[in-house]
């Protein structure tokens, strides 16, 4: 088989009506525009409503909110605490081994079991993971996020004026 063997199924394929080629044949005089008003004659953007204000512009453009305060956190779960190799386990050894991302603040998760002594430094922890850790005696430090913005002043408030 060829190319220029390859065709549709027949009755696959109908031509196209063309519209307007006088009245003699189907689709001939208004051309399936019905009469006369502005549809009968040229053409009309989509969304036009006749000079009123459109949809598209009558609706707001953002919608929702984004919280500038939301702390999000790089996760990680007990099963993949049970497969890292090494007895202390904080986000720069995690983040060596490529079981969290590069940025953010690390949690642990509850998720599998833990079946090894672990210590684990991370920035938060669920409660499950907390107990699943200690359980296997392991121990658990919660890290302070690392600073960001502009540096504490020095002194007080009113020393600084």
């Amino acid at each position: 088989m060829k190319v220029h063997d390859l065709a549709p199924a027949p009755g696959s394929t109908h031509p196209k009506r063309r519209v307007g080629r006088g009245t003699g044949g189907k689709g001939g005089k208004t051309a399936g525009r019905g009469t006369k008003g502005q549809g009968a004659r040229n053409n009309i953007k989509p969304g036009f409503e006749g000079g009123q204000l459109p949809l598209v512009q009558r609706i707001p453009k953002l919608k929702g909110f984004k919280n500038p305060f939301r702390v999000e956190y790089v996760v990680i779960n007990l099963d993949a605490l049970e497969a890292f190799e090494g007895a202390l386990a904080s986000p720069d050894t995690l983040r060596e081994k490529g079981l969290v991302h590069k940025h953010g603040l690390v949690k642990v998760l509850g998720r599998g079991e833990l079946t090894r002594k672990v210590d684990v430094h991370a920035h938060a922890f669920s409660a499950s993971a907390r107990s699943a850790i200690e359980a296997a005696g392991g121990r658990v430090t919660v890290l302070d996020p690392p600073f960001r913005g502009r540096p504490p002043a020095k002194g007080n408030a009113l020393t600084n004026r």
